[in-house]
């Protein structure tokens, strides 16, 4: 098990990318507190996980809140004495050009996007600091890397988290925190929807992926995996691109 003997803590863990990475992490023998503001949702993941033979605890957490991550942070440690791994999965979708783009949009993606990354590595480092380090895995993007038509906030959300990760990593490399960051492309998700709201808009967009399809949650998952994982241990400030070739173009 790559992950034996590590806790973690994965956002956005109620469905798609985070639900995967928590069901894997906790397969491969990390304990895992999964959090989501979808308590339903995300109570079925706690469930599927603890019926599977894995220890996970679902958190009820809005990452735009610096009281209520402490609070989460607090109670994966009072329940699991330590948190070696964060997954900072939560993220949502805008579809608006630049004019279309309203300030009150702009406002709610940026906060929970990159906002909730910058609070919640804030929240752990002192944790981390007392276990001897950790692995930070931030989520953030193709559309972090390249522009987009119609996809501005959420572009620069995630252009941020991807210089907010390398930020990151220098900075707390030489207290043993490494801090990397993933890039899915065209992943199926519940938010795909609203990344290709118009008919036929999906489908013509998959032939320009070099691989010709689209990824599936738990192949970016993998990914997370190795960067939580100690086989990634000379890996800080990296990006790991998983898109079909997307952005090779």
């Amino acid at each position: 098990m790559r992950l034996r003997g590590k806790v973690a803590l994965i956002t956005g863990a109620a469905r798609g990318m985070g639900a995967a990475e928590a069901r894997l992490f906790a397969r491969e023998g990390a304990k895992v507190g999964l959090t989501d503001v979808l308590e339903d949702e995300g109570r079925l993941v706690e469930t599927e996980i603890i019926e599977a033979g894995g220890e996970g605890m679902f958190l009820r957490l809005d990452v735009t809140s610096a009281e209520e991550w402490g609070s989460v942070v607090d109670r994966v440690v009072d329940r699991f004495d330590r948190l070696d791994i964060l997954v900072n999965n939560a993220g949502i979708y805008h579809y608006a050009t630049l004019e279309q783009e309203s300030e009150e949009d702009w406002d709610r993606v940026m906060d929970v996007n990159a906002k909730g990354v910058f609070l919640g590595m804030c929240a752990v480092l002192d944790v981390m600091r007392r276990g001897g380090g950790g692995s930070i895995v931030n989520i953030s993007s193709t559309a972090g890397m390249v522009g987009g038509p119609r996809s501005t906030a959420y572009n620069a959300s995630k252009g941020a988290v991807r210089l907010l990760t390398k930020s990151a990593a220098v900075q707390y490399a030489k207290e043993g925190i490494r801090v990397n960051s993933v890039h899915p492309g065209l992943t199926i998700t519940g938010m795909t929807p609203f990344a290709f709201p118009n008919p036929g808009q999906l489908e013509s967009h998959i032939p320009r992926v070099p691989l010709g399809r689209s990824a599936q949650p738990e192949e970016i998952a993998y990914g997370v995996l190795f960067l939580a994982s100690d086989e990634s241990s000379y890996m800080t400030g990296s990006e790991l691109v998983i898109d079909g070739g997307w952005t090779a173009q």
